[in-house]
């Protein structure tokens, strides 16, 4: 019988339990076949944070560090710092990153850490109950914005790509999503790459992944995908915005 799929060795056999349609599962999958790929599963340390993305820690089948809210490039720093060989890198959603861990992830970046973060964007507080992100649209509605997020009080989205192309620390810069074939293997160059740059010694790398939240977006699977299409990537359109491997 020939083998069509196997699960990537740096997974668990752990039953994801993420909510249908949500895209940590995606996520989980692509960073796994890269730490594959470059063969580096022995050596790699993950730091998982708070929110939805804690569960990082029982899904990677590597050395994993549990950090403190907001506080995963921080930990992430200190590990790398004492085993510089090693593969570093953070899962962070955008309560944890843009929000209470802005400054840590700024400061990281700023002092051109050798560690790589992935940072899923699904503009809303996924697992303490929808509240209302820095990533959250004007107009949306969460938790604790009934009435759609407003820019008197609420203020604007928060674009951490755009903030993090200023600071000359930060080697490799994307954003991607995970809507469909195309897109999820376009995601898959920019992890590699955000590794690649951590292992040559580069800088600190950062992939934004613009993500689905259907069970607080109050979406089916395939509307919150559309969702993203139609409406998330006009707030947050995607691309590279540093790449030391670009051509010419």
């Amino acid at each position: 019988m020939t083998v069509l799929y196997e699960p990537p060795e740096s997974l668990t056999d752990t039953v994801l339990r993420y909510c249908p349609g949500c895209g940590h599962g995606i996520a989980h999958r692509l960073i796994a076949e890269v730490i594959d790929e470059l063969g580096v599963r022995d050596h790699t340390v993950t730091v998982a944070s708070v929110g939805c993305s804690v569960y990082a820690f029982e899904y990677f089948n590597t050395d994993v560090v549990q950090s403190a809210h907001g506080r995963a490039p921080a930990v992430a720093t200190g590990v790398k710092r004492v085993r510089p060989d090693d593969v570093v890198f953070t899962y962070q959603g955008d309560g944890d990153l843009a929000a209470i861990g802005l400054n840590e992830v700024l400061q990281a970046a700023t002092r051109a850490e050798k560690i790589s973060v992935f940072f899923i964007n699904n503009a809303v507080f996924g697992m303490t109950g929808g509240q209302m992100a820095p990533t959250t649209l004007l107009g949306q509605k969460t938790t604790t914005s009934v009435d759609g997020r407003t820019l008197e009080h609420g203020g604007y989205p928060f674009n951490i790509c755009e903030l993090m192309n200023q600071i000359p620390g930060v080697a490799y810069l994307a954003r991607e999503t995970l809507i469909d074939p195309r897109s999820v293997m376009s995601a898959r160059r920019s992890i590699m790459k955000a590794f690649r740059a951590q292992i040559d010694g580069l800088g600190f790398s950062l992939v934004e992944l613009v993500s689905t939240c259907p069970t607080w977006w109050h979406m089916k699977p395939l509307q919150a995908m559309q969702h993203v299409r139609d409406t998330m990537l006009i707030q947050y359109p995607l691309g590279v915005f540093k790449d030391p491997y670009a051509e010419g």
